[in-house]
């Protein structure tokens, strides 16, 4: 079911606003499609005004930046460690902004939308080897 963007039609007392127009089909805003582990799939969506907009449903591999040395590489994702969107998230390894994934590398948190970059960014938080 698609999501209307626009302003509600109840004012702050609980009354009715009359509006001056209908609903447009470009205010309607689309499903969250769960980006999740597995061999990279994307899919490619047409916006507003004839642009694309490369949406992600699959990957396994993230670009981690280390922040202590400034470099970024391409690491394989192991699993999804925590997510504060939802905890069902976690058992589901379904990606979103925040998430804390376990790579190759060692712990990341996502920083990006992957759903809406089509890519996975990430900042290491705990290297391999240490705390363990």
């Amino acid at each position: 079911m698609a999501r209307w963007q626009g302003r509600s039609l109840k004012k702050p007392s609980g009354g009715r606003i009359w509006p001056s127009r209908h609903k447009r089909k470009r205010e309607m805003g689309s499903e969250f499609l769960e980006p999740k582990i597995g061999p990279k799939k994307t899919i490619k969506i047409r916006t507003f005004g004839g642009g694309e907009k490369k949406k992600l449903l699959y990957t396994d591999v993230a670009n981690v930046v280390d922040p202590k040395t400034g470099k970024a590489q391409k690491a394989k994702i192991i699993t999804v460690v925590q997510n504060p969107a939802d905890m069902h998230f976690v058992r589901r390894n379904i990606l979103t902004r925040g998430a804390i994934i376990e790579t190759e590398l060692g712990k990341a948190k996502i920083t990006n939308r992957p759903g809406q970059a089509g890519t996975v960014e990430a900042v290491l938080i705990e290297p391999k080897g240490e705390g363990n």
